[in-house]
């Protein structure tokens, strides 16, 4: 039989379930203990449950599947097997319209199975265990989700201390109660914090730092975990090829620490890789030679050669904050982030090839050289708005390919564009722009510009006035449409 699968969402403790006086549950059997969770409650009235469970749920059922003579032969003993056998949690039997007691045999054999056995009084309904339930889950998710966001504030702000490697890992050593420590490329122990687990986890754990080292080939895994003497090991590849490693060691293991850990492996990965490369301090001289008035071409190099993308992106989850901003930089394989409200901007170097990232919407710019990251900028934010507006997780701006209005003079193409949209103040021009790229859907232009479709269509009402001209005709949108790409350049 295949191993259950476990339904991905938070565990709720079957103590938490028995300790709710409105449902008036009582274990009659099986093992107890704070160890032993539920992700779910399910009724079935089947004599073989099995197909029709995931595994971890509470099952109840009133017994209407028993025979009259089970209490005589191996049915109960068979059910309950099966029952463990689809990873069942628990069972609930409700000792009503069927049953007054639960059966004697069924308790035998939960106590056999080591099956949690639940009595569930007549005034309990199987759907208010349920709704108990998801109550408690509701309840754990909110917990998890709070101490997530309270850590990944507190690791943010120990990444911008004086000793800011140390401070992160105090700062996670702390919210998992456990000992974090980062090792070097050559495996040595750079520094740690936290309480410190025995000589043997201690060793175990640095052997699994070298599985997740990147020096071992391109399959190498970006994580491992493992337990030892009742200490959970966890170990976290930082950066792409750098040789550093992030280990974690503690006695228990919550939900949300995987998550925490990966926040403070990426704000370590930054901090590593500028301590590695010095490309932090080539960074801050870029920026004083830029606010000193140098030119963005004589910048460039201190940046890196080759030309670079220009990507916008936009989290599905909104606020967007320093730490999510610094994650998308790190996924994207460039330190190079400007986070401005909602939208971060990143600069990848161009043999880098954006790809899609879970949770973002993103927006890339043809490969650009230093004088043209403006445009390339005005670019990634076009493409961004279309992405939003068309729902697609990213967007990459046109590649010009020839076509027949290279046939025509690029000066004479301008004169003639600038003339014929003269009427038309800029949110205007732009609000036509995106009106036409999506093929006149209010809507999609409404999302693309955050603005009301109203408003779109105030707009578009006013274009058409200022132009004197009939935008629903096919004509006149290709002409209008061959001015606004003109008129960029």
């Amino acid at each position: 039989m295949p191993d259950p699968v476990v339904p991905p969402t938070p565990p709720v403790p079957l103590s938490a379930l028995l300790a709710r006086e409105d449902l008036g549950l009582r274990q009659v059997a099986g093992p107890l203990g704070p160890g032993i969770v539920i992700h779910w409650a399910h009724t079935s009235e089947m004599a073989d449950p099995y197909p029709y469970l995931l595994g971890g749920e509470l099952l109840l059922t009133a017994g209407v599947h028993i025979p009259e003579a089970a209490g005589s032969g191996t049915y109960f003993d068979a059910y309950v097997s099966r029952v463990v056998a689809a990873g069942g949690a628990a069972l609930g039997f409700g000792l009503a319209p069927v049953h007054d007691t639960v059966p004697r045999a069924l308790v035998e054999a939960c106590d056999t199975h080591e099956l949690p056995l639940l009595e569930v009084p007549p005034r309990t309904t199987f759907s208010g265990v349920a709704r108990a339930v998801w109550q408690l889950m509701a309840q754990a998710r909110h917990a998890e989700l709070r101490r997530v966001t309270e850590a990944q504030q507190g690791l943010a702000a120990a990444a911008s201390h004086p000793d800011p490697v140390r401070a992160v890992l105090r700062q996670l050593a702390r919210r998992v109660g456990g000992w974090a420590v980062l090792y070097g490329p050559e495996g040595a122990r750079i520094a740690a914090a936290g309480r410190g687990p025995d000589e043997t986890a201690r060793g175990s754990l640095a052997a699994l730092a070298e599985v997740v080292r990147p020096s071992s080939g391109p399959k190498t895994p970006t994580s491992a975990t493992d337990t030892t003497a009742g200490t959970h090991l966890s170990a976290y590849a930082l950066g792409a090829g750098q040789g550093f490693v992030l280990g974690l060691a503690a006695p228990h293991r919550e939900p949300g620490d995987h998550t925490i850990a990966s926040v403070a492996a990426v704000l370590l990965s930054l901090l590593t890789g500028e301590q590695q490369s010095g490309s932090g301090a080539a960074r801050s001289s870029a920026l004083v030679r830029l606010l000193l008035g140098a030119e963005p071409e004589a910048v460039a190099p201190l940046l890196g050669t080759g030309r670079r993308f220009v990507v916008h992106g936009r989290p599905d989850a909104q606020p967007c904050d320093p730490v999510a901003a610094a994650a998308l930089g790190a996924a994207l394989g460039s330190p190079l982030v400007d986070l401005a409200r909602d939208v971060v901007r990143v600069l990848v170097p161009a043999d880098r090839e954006p790809a899609p990232q879970p949770g973002w919407t993103l927006g890339v710019s043809a490969p650009a050289a230093a004088p043209d990251w403006p445009a390339a900028d005005t670019q990634a934010a076009r493409a961004l708005s279309r992405a939003r507006a068309t729902r697609t997780p990213l967007v990459r701006h046109g590649a010009h390919r020839p076509a027949l209005t290279d046939l025509l003079s690029p000066d004479d193409a301008q004169v003639h564009a600038r003339t014929l949209l003269a009427p038309l103040t800029a949110p205007l021009t732009e609000t036509l722009r995106t009106w036409l790229s999506l093929h006149g859907s209010w809507d999609r232009t409404a999302v693309a510009l955050s603005v009301h479709r109203n408003t779109v269509r105030q707009r578009i009402a006013r274009c058409a006035a200022l132009l004197d001209t009939d935008l629903d005709d096919p004509d006149v949108r290709m002409e209008l449409w061959f001015a606004l790409r003109h008129i960029e350049r």
